[in-house]
């Protein structure tokens, strides 16, 4: 059966695109470029960083992220967001990583950030020929009939995000990004601009997260 949008999901549509573009503006005006001395980020990169995500921000942990290449804005805001601040809890919960950050400051947090974008990334494997091709469908065209968007118009076709906003995707472990899909479906994780990756993910069947985790894994 062939699927049609209506004109009222056809105007939903031209409206995420309105939504998605005044995010991004409204998160660069916010959060600004991010500047830090990645010399000075080794220290700490050796000693904590590297048993989970690697000296080089490459991750051969398939249940932790790759860092590597990442949008400097973006990796900053995640450590912040682990962060307790002001008496306030972290807007994202995560106690290995809330410890990992306790003692680190705004400049840390900005020179690790700035250190992991400059370094680059590997190329990541997609292994199931099957999910990869369901997913290309995803991420490319969304899935009209359930109101998910493709995930290209926010991080871009290739899988290199857009700075400040969306983050860079290509190559991340298919397992992690699963992972991340299902907490933003059940709102485990939060911190997500206007809920907009909640909304979308609570649209997704299981299936359909590991065949867009699988494709993206894959992506370059």
């Amino acid at each position: 059966m062939e699927h049609r949008l209506s004109n009222r999901d056809l105007k939903s549509w031209r409206l995420l695109a309105v939504v998605v573009g005044a995010l991004a503006a409204h998160s660069v005006l916010a959060q600004g470029v991010i500047k830090g001395d990645p010399s000075k980020a080794q220290q700490i990169v050796t000693q904590v960083c590297a048993a989970c995500h690697a000296a080089d921000g490459n991750s051969a942990i398939p249940v932790n992220p790759s860092l590597a290449g990442q949008h400097p804005e973006y990796t900053y805001k995640q450590l912040m967001n682990f962060k307790a601040q002001g008496g306030k809890p972290a807007e994202r919960n995560n106690a290995i990583m809330a410890g990992m950050v306790a003692n680190l400051s705004d400049d840390d947090m900005k020179n690790l950030a700035t250190y992991f974008s400059s370094q680059k990334a590997k190329p990541g494997v997609a292994r199931d020929a099957v999910l990869v091709k369901q997913g290309e469908a995803i991420y490319r065209g969304g899935v009209a009939a359930k109101g998910v968007p493709a995930c290209a118009s926010c991080h871009s076709p290739n899988g290199a995000g857009m700075p400040a906003q969306f983050p860079r995707l290509a190559g991340q472990h298919a397992d992690y990004t699963s992972g991340q899909l299902k907490a933003f479906r059940v709102g485990q994780r939060a911190n997500d601009a206007a809920q907009m990756m909640r909304g979308v993910a609570a649209k997704m069947s299981d299936q359909e997260i590991a065949a867009v985790s699988e494709y993206i894994a894959g992506l370059r």
